[in-house]
């Protein structure tokens, strides 16, 4: 396999056509690297609400399975975003347990929860990335704006959750 790549979470946002929760993941070497993979809403809200900081009352399902874990004696050590087949991601989250490494096979949006509540780091692939590479090209005129969007969008323009307060 060749070298992983972090990348970091840059966000959610909402996909303009399909109205879809969209995860943005940048690379933390260039910016201009970017992932974006389409994701559930609750998956998402959960995203947004650890990166607002907000804390639930009671475990929600992603605290609980950190909990579990560390419980159990482990850590997540980190996440890959590790193929893109036929427009589907599949993920691994790397979990430390003793001496022992235990690879779960993952949907990219439950491992990004899970490397978000240990700070964990998350990385995929330099064939992801050009798996997901929208074309430069010839790309027709919804496509460029979309990868246009993408490339350009800021934290205060994701919403999502509203501010505290």
């Amino acid at each position: 396999m060749s070298e992983l790549v972090e990348m970091e979470v840059h966000g959610i946002t909402l996909d303009p056509t399909s109205q879809m929760p969209i995860v943005v993941l940048k690379s933390k070497e260039d910016e201009t690297v970017i992932l974006p993979i389409w994701i559930g809403a609750w998956e998402a809200n959960s995203i947004a609400m650890k990166l607002q900081g907000v804390e639930p009352p009671r475990p929600m399902t992603y605290d609980l399975l950190k909990n579990i874990i560390t419980e159990m004696g482990g850590n997540v050590e980190r996440v890959v975003i590790s193929d893109l087949r036929n427009h589907t991601y599949f993920a691994e989250i790397y979990i430390n347990q003793g001496n022992n490494t235990l690879v779960i096979d993952s949907r990219p949006s439950d491992a990004i929860n899970l490397a978000l509540r240990f700070g964990a780091p998350i990385f995929t692939t330099p064939e992801v990335l050009e798996k997901s590479a929208i074309p430069q090209p010839q790309e027709d005129e919804e496509k460029k704006k979309l990868r246009e969007w993408l490339e350009n969008i800021k934290p205060e323009d994701f919403g999502i959750g509203g501010e505290k307060g």
